[in-house]
């Protein structure tokens, strides 16, 4: 029963800002890393942030590194990814996924994924 839920998504103008949430149950936080991934149309799904389960480790890609912040919140059950300065090219579905203990930037060794929230950016 470990289930993972995102909202905030929406549209926001060039150089705007939004926070995504994603909601956890049936797990801690302690015991999983949380990731994120994006997928635009026609475009391959792309991991865009990873925090660790005990230490709270990060990673980012290139393409986000400097604009996006992972975060998590344990009394909440909820990991975060907060989303400055956005360009169009960040429109995409995003999803959290989570796997056990530490993060890998290959999305297949992630076995829960959340249903996934839209992210458009256009003025």
């Amino acid at each position: 029963q470990l289930q993972l839920v995102e909202s905030g998504g929406g549209l926001v103008q060039p150089g705007g800002s939004l926070r995504l949430s994603c909601a956890v149950s049936g797990f801690t936080l302690d015991d999983y890393a949380v990731g994120w991934f994006r997928q635009a149309p026609g475009k391959e799904r792309e991991g865009v942030s990873c925090i660790s389960d005990s230490d709270g480790s990060v990673h980012y890609p290139d393409s986000v590194k400097g604009r996006f912040t992972i975060s998590r919140d344990k009394s909440r059950n909820t990991a975060y990814l907060i989303m400055n300065n956005l360009k169009p090219e960040d429109t995409a579905i995003y999803y959290c996924a989570a796997k056990s203990s530490y993060c890998s930037r290959r999305d297949y060794t992630y076995h829960y994924w959340g249903q996934g929230t839209q992210v458009t950016v256009s003025s």
